[in-house]
């Protein structure tokens, strides 16, 4: 991996981003683990180490949300293709599905208003759940953050648990991600990467999300902070779900096996030339990731046995910053050095 690792230097080195941890496995054959770079905490520069934690905003969506979801349609505790409204009455919109949700294509807003962190927000939730329909569920995909939020909403109601208890127990316990929580407390402060600079001082240890912040930090499209050891972990179950009892692989496949306009259920998914996704052009058909605002994001190519974690904190140098235009140069590099 000498050319991948030359990228990822180069990057820092030329000040495209302030550090990250790189986490690729073959097939449980090759594991190539390097950090890189440091981060400010607005008095002094901290290294990234491998087990630095970053705010992995978006990845929370497939990594919390979606399997909480699977974990309760594997129980029976909910179907994919019941209402929203079956689960949430004040939701207005009867046609919308959690299938609908969860393949972006519900027709919800993709967001809400810019939310400043300063400003108490106590009706977001009603907010949330007033939003109108922009067009016909299944007409178009339009990724949302507030279908997401929503998913992690109906998992609280369906469990009976908040959602960061429920993911640990079923998910991140089982599968020895010890360093992936929500909230993450003071004792593991000094191990997160910061993120943006806002009025005057760094986010560190707080979810950058503005709505994550706002609804008290675990939300079921943001909120999550892991290492890229737990987030590899994570993507070996996707790999070999066979090889743990959490959620029937037969579910788990379906969640990547019929993808709408490039989008599985949560994930990302490669499957129409005409729409390359940020692990770029060469990936197999059948590939499926996620990324995060912050920096971050998770491929896999199950054919290949190919894993690649990324974990940046971009937004340390501002929101104008070069990671989608890195990561899919990454990621070539990663499949040709496999190939070669």
């Amino acid at each position: 991996m000498d050319k991948v690792d030359r990228l990822v230097e180069g990057w820092v080195r030329d000040g495209l981003l302030p550090g990250a941890v790189l986490d690729i496995t073959v097939l449980n054959r090759l594991r190539f683990q390097k950090s890189y770079g440091s981060f400010s905490d607005g008095t002094k520069e901290h290294p990234i180490r491998l087990n630095t934690m970053f705010d992995i905003a978006s990845l929370t969506k497939v990594t919390a949300t979606l399997p909480a979801i699977l974990v309760l349609v594997a129980k029976e505790k909910l179907s994919l293709d019941s209402s929203v409204q079956t689960y949430l009455p004040a939701f207005r919109h009867p046609q919308v599905t959690l299938r609908h949700l969860l393949l972006h294509v519900s027709g919800l807003p993709p967001d809400m208003p810019y939310l400043p962190r300063k400003e108490a927000r106590p009706n977001l939730i009603e907010d949330i759940l007033a939003q109108e329909l922009l067009f016909q569920p299944g007409k178009e995909k339009l990724y949302s953050d507030i279908g997401m939020i929503l998913l992690g909403i109906i998992a609280e109601r369906v469990s009976g648990e908040p959602l960061d208890r429920f993911v640990k127990q079923h998910i991140f316990d089982p599968l020895e991600m010890r360093h992936t929580v929500f909230n993450p407390g003071a004792e593991l402060q000094e191990r997160i990467a910061a993120t943006e600079l806002v009025n005057g001082a760094y986010i560190i240890g707080e979810v950058h999300d503005e709505k994550s912040f706002h609804l008290g930090g675990v939300t079921g499209s943001a909120g999550l902070f892991a290492t890229a050891d737990d987030l590899a972990r994570y993507a070996a179950w996707w790999l070999q779900p066979e090889q743990w009892d959490i959620v029937p692989p037969s579910l788990m496949r379906e969640a990547t096996a019929a993808p709408v306009r490039g989008r599985g259920l949560g994930w990302e998914v490669k499957h129409d030339s005409a729409d390359v996704p940020s692990c770029g052009e060469s990936w197999p058909t059948g590939s499926f990731g996620h990324t995060g605002f912050t920096g971050t994001s998770l491929w896999v190519a199950p054919e290949q046995g190919i894993s690649v974690v990324f974990l940046t904190n971009a937004v340390h140098l501002g929101r104008n910053n070069k990671i989608r235009e890195l990561r899919p140069i990454l990621h070539e590099a990663v499949l040709s050095s496999y190939h070669s």
